[in-house]
């Protein structure tokens, strides 16, 4: 028996998104047009033994409504139930990228150093390049050692905007739960305050 995975195409102050969802949680938030479309969808596809279907609910309105905050420089944290698709390390990388603070950036070296493996920069910029859910995996606060900003999904011009949006908004947005974690001494936590180079 072959599962949905349900999806919307909506436009967005980003571009225009495809959000889907898998069993109420969110599978897939990420920009329609961007090279690795297919690529993308077949892994989801694939992973879950889905087709997508074109149906609204209710999880892809709030995604939409914490997205259109996100991007208005109103909302610094998600509250949305995810379902990462895809291998281990991938879901690693991932994971690790969700640790990356709003308005705070980190290298694909200090990324995968955070893993435990130096040595895996090229497999972890693999892994962000392939993942699927914009935004709230965070894989525009990954930028190159010297500070460039290198590849992304939605295009190198959205992700400066993106990452002004953050600086411009980190002390308004987020400020009390950045000093509450810091606080807290999470080591587990990438707080990096890089400049980025445009």
């Amino acid at each position: 028996m072959v599962n949905k995975v349900f999806i919307q195409y909506r436009k967005s102050k980003a571009g225009e998104l495809i959000i889907g969802s898998f069993d109420k949680q969110l599978c897939l938030l990420d920009f329609r047009f961007r090279k690795m479309r297919s690529t993308v969808d077949t892994r989801i596809k694939t992973g879950l033994n889905a087709e997508f279907i074109e149906q609204d609910n209710d999880l892809i309105e709030k995604t939409c409504e914490q997205i259109t905050e996100y991007l208005s420089g109103n909302r610094a944290e998600f509250d949305l139930p995810l379902l990462l698709v895809g291998s281990d390390f991938q879901k690693q990388v991932w994971r690790q990228l969700m640790l990356v603070q709003y308005g705070h950036c980190a290298s694909y070296l200090e990324l995968a150093q955070s893993l435990g493996n130096a040595k895996a920069v090229r497999a972890v910029a693999s892994a962000n390049g392939a993942n699927a859910i914009a935004f709230i995996v965070p894989c525009h606060r990954i930028i190159g050692s010297d500070g460039s900003l290198v590849g992304y999904g939605g295009g190198l011009a959205l992700k400066k905007r993106l990452l002004l949006l953050e600086k411009e908004n980190s002390y308004n947005v987020s400020r009390s739960d950045n000093i509450n974690k810091n606080q807290s001494g999470d080591k587990n936590t990438l707080v990096d305050q890089q400049q980025f180079r445009f």
